[in-house]
């Protein structure tokens, strides 16, 4: 091989590299600003609804999770390793019917593709909830390593966060989640709020979750990592 050749071949190498590099660091846009396409939706009575805005809608360039049924939207599309944002705030506008005055949500990943879908799905929340912003919830016998002990599988197992970072109701809050090589994070606002390691499910989708009270979401974006 000449010197010629080999020099393209090199190059040709790290353009591929830098090629893959660059579509994994990509921002995944989960939520358009225009509608809910790529998510569906779901609520006990009904079950679900391919046509996702039967029971939720998108108004001013926001996901508005309001109504009497709690449910959820779900992604169609499946992550492992990867850096998830989601901006979020309480909606307060007294139009919208409330289920109950508990201020109560969260966004679920991991969600299992193989699992039925029922209002607790088999996966991991960032807990939204008045308190306990931040909480981990491993939902269905999902476990995860804290402080090098593996938790105990059960229905519903609660991680508390160690930091609170919400902001005041009506305020635009950020969280983030990072998978990456076994390691779970969990971010509010710039602050870690929550960390852990080896989850027992290592992909799985993502849910935005309504219990009751009004909550909207402007942004969900993904980063796949390596």
């Amino acid at each position: 091989m000449t010197i010629n050749h080999s020099f393209q071949l090199r190059l040709f190498i790290i353009l591929l590299l830098f090629a893959h590099f660059a579509n994994a660091q990509t921002p995944i846009q989960l939520f358009n600003q225009k509608d809910l396409q790529g998510w569906y939706a779901y609520e006990e009575e009904a079950g679900k609804h391919v046509n996702a805005s039967e029971l939720f809608s998108v108004d001013s360039d926001m996901i508005r999770l309001y109504g009497k049924k709690a449910g959820y939207l779900m992604s169609e599309q499946s992550f492992e390793n990867f850096k998830l944002t989601v901006e979020y705030r309480w909606n307060t506008d007294s139009t919208f019917a409330r289920k109950n005055d508990k201020k109560n949500s969260g966004v679920m990943y991991l969600v299992t593709s193989d699992y039925p879908d029922t209002l607790w799905p088999q996966g991991v929340q960032f807990q939204i909830k008045e308190g306990a912003t931040g909480d981990f919830i491993l939902l269905q016998g999902v476990t995860l390593a804290i402080k090098g002990k593996k938790t105990e599988p059960g229905k519903s197992t609660v991680v508390a966060r160690f930091k609170d970072a919400t902001k005041p109701i009506g305020e635009w809050n950020t969280l983030v989640v990072t998978l990456e090589n076994g390691r779970l994070k969990q971010e509010l606002n710039g602050e870690l709020v929550n960390e852990g390691f080896s989850p027992s499910v290592s992909e799985g989708r993502i849910l935005l979750q309504y219990e009751g009270f009004p909550i909207d979401f402007r942004k969900v974006e993904i980063i796949k990592l390596k």
